[in-house]
C-alpha cells in the first residue's frame, strides 16, 4: 500500500501523543512507511462542542479514547486530494460526521468518501474558521484556530517545514522538489497547485497579521511557534 492509497480500515501506523493547543485544540504526529515527512492532524472544538478532525489519522484505541473524551467528531476536514488516506476509515468510525474538502480537491475525495459539502459551506464560529488559500485553485484551505492562547494557523501543503535529511530520499527532497530546508513552499506545490502566485503571496502576508498569533501548524515538519508572523512574511516573499 501506498500513501497516496486510502485505508478502508483502521489501519494504524506509528504516532506520538497529543499536544494541547490550549483549552479547544489539540494536535498529534504520525509517521508513514517509506516517507520520512511526517504528518499532523490537528483537532478543534467548536462552540457547540462538536470536534472538528482536520487530516485525519487513526490512531490506537488510547489516544482515540482521549479524542472522544473531548466531546462529538461533528466535522472532518480532508485538507486536499492526497490526504485523503485515512478518511474513509475515519468517516465509517464517526458515520454522523460531515466531510468537508476544498473544491478543487472534491472529485478526488469524493471517490474514497462521501463529502457532505465544500470548503465555502462550512460552518464556522468564533473559534474555528475554514476558509480558501486564494492563488491555489482551489486546492487548498487554511484552518483558523482562535483559543485562550491566541490564533492558530493550519495549512497543509502549502508550506513545508522540514530540514534537510540523509541519504538518497534526503537529497530527492532537497534538490528535485525542494522540500527541505526549512518553511517554505515547496517547489511541487508551486507546480501543481499554485494559479496566481502573487495572490497567495498576498493572501499569506494578509494571514501574517493575524490577531494574535500564537503558532502555524503544516502537515509536514515541525509546528511553528517562534515569531510564527514573521516566519509566514518571509515564506510569502518567496511565493
Amino acid at each position: 500500500m501506498g500513501w497516496t492509497d486510502t485505508n478502508q480500515e483502521w489501519r494504524v501506523h506509528p504516532h506520538g501523543e497529543w499536544v494541547e493547543l490550549g483549552e479547544h485544540a489539540w494536535a498529534i504526529r504520525g509517521e508513514l512507511p517509506d516517507m520520512p515527512l511526517g504528518r499532523w492532524m490537528v483537532v478543534a472544538r467548536q462552540e457547540d462542542g462538536r470536534l472538528v478532525i482536520h487530516n485525519a489519522m487513526a490512531l490506537d484505541e488510547s489516544c482515540m479514547s482521549t479524542l472522544d473524551s473531548w466531546g462529538e467528531v461533528g466535522r472532518i476536514i480532508v485538507p486536499n486530494g492526497l490526504h485523503r488516506l485515512d478518511s474513509p476509515a475515519f468517516a465509517a468510525r464517526y458515520p454522523e460526521a460531515e466531510v468537508y474538502c476544498p473544491s478543487g480537491a472534491l472529485k478526488r475525495v469524493s471517490k474514497v468518501v462521501s463529502v457532505a459539502g465544500v470548503l465555502a459551506e462550512f460552518p464556522h464560529d468564533a473559534r474555528v474558521k475554514y476558509q480558501a488559500l486564494p492563488g491555489t485553485g482551489g486546492a487548498e484551505g487554511v484552518l483558523h484556530i482562535t483559543g485562550s492562547d491566541g490564533a492558530t494557523l493550519v495549512f497543509t501543503d502549502a508550506i513545508f517545514n522540514l530540514p534537510h535529511q540523509p541519504g538518497v530520499q534526503g537529497w530527492f527532497y532537497r534538490w528535485v522538489t525542494a522540500s527541505t530546508g526549512g518553511p517554505k513552499v515547496t517547489r511541487v506545490f508551486r507546480l501543481m497547485c499554485v494559479k496566481d502566485g502573487p495572490l497567495l503571496a498576498k493572501t499569506l502576508h494578509e494571514l501574517a497579521n493575524t490577531p494574535d498569533l500564537r503558532r502555524i501548524i503544516v502537515a509536514h515538519g515541525d509546528i511553528i511557534d517562534q515569531g510564527p508572523s514573521e516566519v509566514l512574511r518571509s515564506v510569502a516573499d518567496t511565493v
